[in-house]
């Protein structure tokens, strides 16, 4: 099952307003020491979300951000000292190379960061757990996030090798094409289903990592057990997203692309090699300003699932949450005549698309 293809069924609720509604959480984890309080909802470690100027905006709010890694150690440390506030609220990213390893050292013994996300597209990998274990040792109170995967056996396996927080999800994010190409995932809903039964029962934690298209669908990954939700393309396209912003027949977007795709293997590697396809898009988003409006119509959605079920507390979600089947989310009767107001993030309809490059040459002659 993935996101659209449920809806969460209404229950009887005590609560008479979105405002009695608590998102913080507070969790404690398997291995890492130190317990973390927050509403926890993650941006994405990718070069357009995961970026400081996020760090500093979604700490107001008490949410994380996974920082990507192409940051240098120096803008590590300036960031840290600049901002000591946004301890807690991020993550340093890493892959599994040796370069990436003696940077993760620096940057967690000079920044004091007390998260770790350990990152790679395919998380069935051996190396990937002994990369784990590797971490883990060196890092022993320190909070390790680990993916992806999409079954519960190999959740298992990355939480007995060190992961507290294990992400899921292979494929359903809007700018990766490892499906097309690879043939390989999992329908989101199930899988975190799935993976939350398998963590939880080994007192790990699991993300819903990719799939999220607007507040309903963040709703339900919490009600499926994700214990935190990561985003991408909600995060794309605002002030503090990076990417560059363009102006096209007197509108702004700000382009937006997946790790695997051409754009980022030119930009950190030099292009794609030959023995890989480029497994992700780049796309241009309407630029969306401050992502402050978008936060708390995240928020505010989410409060709303808690009302019609019931949940003082998200982490009641869950256990109020049942899914009901269905053929169709919504009524798009009248959808291309959407005025557009207000929150710009979910827009889907054809006017919200950027221009093609044939478009923007022609504007530009």
């Amino acid at each position: 099952l993935a996101f659209r293809d449920v809806l969460i069924r209404p229950r009887r609720s005590t609560l008479r307003s979105r405002s009695e509604v608590d998102l913080k959480c507070s969790y404690t984890f398997r291995h890492a020491s130190n317990k973390w309080e927050g509403i926890p909802v993650i941006a994405a470690n990718m070069d357009t979300t995961g970026t400081f100027e996020m760090c500093v905006e979604l700490a107001k709010h008490k949410m994380l951000v996974a920082v990507h890694k192409h940051y240098t150690v120096e803008e590590w440390q300036a960031f840290i000292k600049a901002h000591p506030e946004c301890l807690g609220y991020v993550a340093v990213s890493a892959g599994t190379s040796e370069s990436d390893f003696k940077k993760l050292q620096q940057i967690i013994s000079t920044c004091k960061v007390d998260t770790i996300c350990m990152d790679i597209a395919n998380g069935y990998s051996e190396h990937f757990v002994a990369c784990i274990r590797r971490v883990r040792k060196e890092f022993p109170k320190v909070l390790i996030m680990a993916g992806n995967v999409v079954t519960g056996d190999m959740t298992e396996e990355l939480i007995l090798a060190g992961a507290d927080i294990v992400k899921v999800g292979i494929g359903p994010g809007s700018v990766c094409t490892t499906r097309k190409k690879a043939g390989v995932g999992y329908p989101q809903l199930s899988a975190v289903i799935e993976c939350a039964d398998a963590a939880h029962a080994l007192g790990g934690r699991v993300i819903s990592d990719g799939g999220c298209t607007n507040p309903g669908d963040m709703a339900k990954a919490f009600g499926a057990g994700a214990d935190y939700v990561m985003l991408g393309g909600m995060f794309a396209g605002h002030s503090e997203s990076g990417g560059d912003l363009v102006e096209i027949q007197g509108r702004k977007y700000k382009e937006f692309y997946g790790m695997s795709s051409s754009t980022a293997m030119k930009k950190h590697h030099g292009g794609v090699a030959n023995y890989r396809a480029s497994e992700g898009k780049t796309i241009r988003v309407p630029y969306r300003g401050p992502v402050r409006n978008t936060v708390l119509d995240m928020l505010g959605g989410i409060r709303s699932a808690c009302t019609y079920t019931g949940a003082a507390h998200l982490d009641q979600l869950c256990s109020r949450t049942v899914f009901i089947r269905v053929p169709m989310q919504t009524n798009e009767v009248f959808s291309r005549f959407e005025l557009n107001l207000g929150i710009q993030g979910y827009k889907t309809s054809a006017e919200e698309k950027a221009p093609s490059e044939k478009a923007e040459k022609k504007s530009e002659s």
